[in-house]
């Protein structure tokens, strides 16, 4: 009770000092991702765990003699990138959900225009009986149309939410379709066959490259992590031994910008080989690039004692 009190206060001091322009559009991707959560509400849990955080790591750092700023950073980072990781999934998951929906939707579409219905009908019967993320949608979809918006635009809405070229594309040609005056049923169940057909080499071309990408991140998330780590375990046994020079004491710094562009340039490839799209390569480099520090920081730091160096 007293965290839900917390809650509410906190959203409602957010409310007051945050734009709204900033909050109805970080409202657009919660609802993308499936999270039917005022936006405020949703910062007021993140602010909450920044501070909980903080006072974690600020304790643990004490205890372990740890670098101060170091630990607040951390302590900023990890729940920073845990949601962003988690928005970017639930929002892949639901849009790939409704993807792979849409032509049994479009196929039940047509039969319902086949017995007479008209379009705005048949999306709003459908609207009310559905269930799943891409009725979510159709009854957003339905909503816009109540209020004024046009049918072309309410349907280009929802194919620009889900960022789906493959949805604009059919949205557009059943539309065309409609304008022209042609057999609107008829193209309806051309375009759920022209979709299942793209579904289906979609997930033949990902199987045909899963070997390639587990190749890349063992290679990005362990391997180089590890040997990179034994370079800063040698350096520094050889600096212990006093025969270390600018080399050694270089090299680990060395190491770990470069397990940054090599975590970086790799979650973009895997974006490139799955979807032959770079934009959404960020999503992979970053927990590539977390996992990557983690074995690099664990070997460059205790490698010494596991191998019997010290």
């Amino acid at each position: 009770m007293l965290i839900e009190d917390l809650i509410i206060k906190l959203s409602d001091i957010i409310e007051n000092k945050i734009s709204q322009s900033i909050l109805i559009g970080f409202q657009e991707y919660l609802l993308k991702a499936g999270i039917f959560t005022l936006a405020s509400h949703i910062l007021a849990v993140i602010l909450i765990v920044y501070v909980l955080s903080i006072f974690l790591f600020m304790l643990f750092s004490l205890i372990f003699s740890i670098n101060m700023v170091f630990s607040i950073v951390v302590a900023i980072s990890i729940p920073t990138v845990t949601f962003v990781l988690i928005l970017f999934m639930k929002i892949e998951r639901r849009a790939s959900e409704i993807e792979n929906s849409i032509p049994d939707f479009l196929r039940q579409l047509s039969s319902m225009l086949k017995v007479g219905l008209s379009l705005e009908n048949a999306l709003i019967d459908m609207s009310n009986h559905g269930k799943g993320p891409l009725y979510d949608e159709l009854r957003r979809v339905v909503v816009e149309i109540r209020m004024g918006k046009s049918l072309d635009e309410s349907f280009n809405n929802m194919a620009m939410r889900l960022n789906s070229k493959d949805l604009e594309r059919s949205f557009k040609i059943i539309l065309n379709a409609r304008k022209s005056g042609g057999s609107l049923s008829d193209v309806i169940l051309d375009v759920s066959d022209d979709l299942r057909a793209m579904l289906i080499l979609k997930r033949e071309r990902k199987a045909s490259v899963m070997m390639s990408i587990m190749f890349l991140i063992i290679a990005s998330t362990f391997a180089a992590p590890f040997a990179l780590g034994m370079v800063g375990v040698y350096s520094s046994f050889m600096i212990e031994l006093g025969k270390g020079g600018t080399i050694c004491e270089v090299a680990p710094l060395a190491a770990e910008i470069y397990l940054i562009i090599h975590s970086i340039s790799a979650g973009f490839l895997i974006a490139l080989i799955m979807y032959g799209d770079l934009k959404k390569g960020l999503r992979y480099s970053i927990p590539i690039t977390c996992c990557a520090f983690s074995v690099f920081y664990a070997i460059n730091n205790f490698g010494a004692g596991f191998f019997g160096l010290v």
